[in-house]
């Protein structure tokens, strides 16, 4: 695979909490199980692991020199089972050209799942590993998306607004994304404007209610509404808990996913902040086993913590902008 690099160096804790300088969110402690895990990331046209340790992160597929202007990877998700990575790339706003791409664990095998126009704007995905399905956000497409594996057969599942007719609409713009197939349900956030206090998290059913459309159906659940402005998912099913990432405020937080009946989503108080003082928090992933949680931010940081929050350290800082990032064995 000609796009291949590995020339990052090691970042040391020591010299990333140098460069952090006092007003750094790293706090030192116990590093945090790890069991052999690795993180999987995305940069502006790079995809990248590292190993929770901090060893060297290696850049396994780099599409700069063929990137388009303005075009950004956004979500990032593994099919270990078949040995794949599948991620997102935005494409440029206005534009309508969107695409998911795939490649192997170790960056060969370059693939176009979803060719550009397929998706608007997708961001955050994931996988649905038994049903063979891969599911997205998409910002300015309005929408909760699903398709095959291999690209096939796109569907629209929630639609919250005409992407025409209210273009620039934050407060409809489908960033985070997140399945409980358990239950049957799929999670997604709406942003909002910047820092806008407009963002929502909602629910429904993954498969569209006989005789209603993704624009009409009425299992749609508000969990939380008037949040700063809420980006990436994941869900602790176990415990059933739901964690996110907030760049209004720059956190990543936590909160039961099954709120009483009677519950206000504009007054939840159930809310619970792990991290704060990320540069733009963008991506979280959560490993229930290994009792880890990696996130990142637009400002360049990569940071792993325990599930409450507790040991947490950033594995390297200023990598340039970061997107979507995932644990995975």
């Amino acid at each position: 695979m000609s796009g291949r690099s590995w020339s990052l160096g090691r970042l040391a804790l020591a010299a990333a909490l140098g460069a952090l300088g006092c007003s750094s969110p790293v706090a030192l402690a116990d590093e945090p199980a790890e069991a052999g895990s690795k993180i999987y990331y995305l940069g502006a046209s790079r995809v990248m692991a590292v190993d929770p340790s901090g060893r060297a992160p290696v850049v396994l597929v780099d599409q700069t020199a063929q990137a388009a202007r303005g075009s950004v990877n956004d979500g990032i998700a593994i099919d270990p089972r078949r040995g794949h990575i599948y991620w997102t790339n935005m494409g440029r706003a206005s534009e309508d050209d969107g695409y998911i791409m795939r490649s192997d664990l170790d960056g060969g095998e370059l693939t176009m799942v979803v060719p550009p126009g397929g998706a608007f704007t997708p961001k955050q995905l994931k996988i649905d590993l038994e049903g063979q399905k891969l599911y997205w956000a998409d910002r300015e497409g309005m929408a909760i998306m699903r398709s095959n594996l291999d690209g096939s057969a796109i569907e629209t599942l929630v639609q919250t607004g005409d992407p025409e007719r209210d273009k620039g609409d934050a407060s409809r713009w489908c960033v985070g994304i997140a399945l409980d197939l358990r239950s049957g349900q799929i999670y997604w956030t709406q942003k909002g404007g910047d820092d806008a206090g407009e963002g929502v998290i909602r629910r429904a059913g993954i498969d569209i209610p006989l005789g209603q459309t993704a624009s009409s159906r009425a299992d749609v659940e508000t969990l939380f509404s008037n949040l700063p402005e809420p980006i990436d998912l994941d869900l602790d099913l176990e415990r059933r808990l739901i964690y996110w990432t907030d760049r209004g405020d720059n956190t990543v937080s936590r909160a039961p996913m099954d709120p009483p009946v009677s519950a206000d989503p504009s007054r939840r108080t159930d809310r619970e902040i792990l991290v704060r003082g990320l540069k733009e928090a963008i991506g979280v992933s959560i490993d229930v086993d290994g009792d880890i949680m990696a996130f990142t931010s637009l400002g360049g940081e990569i940071g792993v913590s325990s599930l409450d929050g507790k040991r947490m350290r950033m594995i390297a800082i200023d990598q340039g902008l970061l997107t979507g990032v995932e644990i995975a064995d």
